[in-house]
């Protein structure tokens, strides 16, 4: 069986976890703690980061973003990436756009300071970067807003790798309580409606030890 060494609290591994099951692809999950730098792993990996899918005939796929074209181009029978070019370019902008900017200004921010220090003991949570972190947040999640206020889904009228990738992203935020849903309606209801899919599950099972979820984080309708 293929297997996907990943952390829970990764956007990227959650990415991928999402969109193998959605595309109906058995998997077995091992979970890696990327900071002890493995040599197995780093043998893998030479960047040392989840998640890293293993293939398997062997073949061994790093990074989620070549994962996921990896995923399009070996199993297209549930298509993620759009038809036209012009629908494949918004996609992978969108993607890019929660990858970089929004995973250095918000998202990696959050997740270093609330978990990745306590779990790699690297002390406690530093007060300025949290407040830089939500400063950030305001005008990124507004923008985040209108894209899921102005269309069906992020990058247009069919669920995409784009909208994955957000939700990996915007459930680990919403494991450690923070975000504010009702400054983004919009956005919250898009989330109620990827919470609901099959695939979203096994990511609401998840729990990670000393940090306990908010009880709305398993709620489908919030």
């Amino acid at each position: 069986m293929r297997t996907l060494f990943h952390f829970p609290l990764s956007p990227a591994s959650r990415t991928v976890r999402l969109v193998l099951a959605e595309k109906r692809l058995p998997f077995e999950a091992i979970i890696e703690r990327a900071w002890e730098h493995r040599p197995e792993f780093l043998a893998m990996n030479p960047a040392g980061d989840v998640p890293v899918l293993v293939e398997d005939n062997g073949l061994i796929v790093p990074d989620s973003y070549v994962i996921c074209e990896y995923l399009e181009e070996a199993y297209s029978d549930t298509p993620l990436l759009g038809r036209t070019l012009a629908e494949r370019v918004e996609v992978r902008r969108v993607m890019a756009w929660f990858d970089t900017l929004f995973a250095r200004e918000v998202s990696g921010r959050f997740i270093d300071e609330r978990v990745m220090k306590r779990l790699s003991g690297r002390g406690n949570p530093n007060g300025t970067a949290l407040r830089e972190a939500y400063a950030a947040m305001r005008p990124l999640m507004k923008y985040v807003n209108d894209l899921a206020e102005n269309r069906n889904w992020l990058a247009g009228n069919f669920l995409s790798l784009a909208d994955f990738t957000a939700a990996g992203h915007l459930s680990c935020l919403d494991f450690i309580g923070d975000i504010d849903w009702s400054k983004v309606p919009a956005v919250r209801d898009w989330y109620a409606r990827m919470k609901s899919r099959p695939c979203f599950r096994p990511l609401l099972a998840d729990r990670v030890s000393g940090i306990t979820p908010p009880e709305y984080y398993t709620n489908l309708d919030f």
